[in-house]
């Protein structure tokens, strides 16, 4: 027979794990905006700087040169962000759903050899 402080405790426990969850998903999420907030600016300073030099060249070639210097570290720089974005993504859905993997296990019966 189930008591009643058996479902108290189940529903407390439940709580507390979404609980849990929300608050890991609120810091993931923070993080994730903090990663992009950081790109953003440093995006903003390198094209900056790229706009600097290039109205300080005075032929062709350097103009070119300046160009394709800016576009090689914009790429890397975008690359290198993206993973680390990405990785951020995939830490924040593993740490989310960690806590509700006990409440899954309670209720997936055991495999049977």
């Amino acid at each position: 027979m189930v008591k009643i402080e058996d479902i108290q405790q189940y529903g407390k426990e439940h709580l507390e794990t979404v609980a849990a969850s929300a608050a890991t998903l609120q810091n993931g999420f923070q993080a994730i905006a903090t990663a992009y907030g950081d790109y953003t600016k440093k995006s903003f300073e390198d094209t900056k700087s790229f706009v600097e030099k290039l109205s300080g060249v005075k032929s062709m070639d350097k103009a070119i040169e300046a160009q394709t210097e800016f576009a090689k570290s914009a790429y890397e720089t975008f690359v290198a962000e993206s993973q680390k974005i990405a990785g951020l993504y995939t830490d924040l859905a593993k740490q989310t759903f960690k806590p509700l993997e006990g409440i899954v296990a309670k209720f997936t019966p055991a495999a049977t050899h």
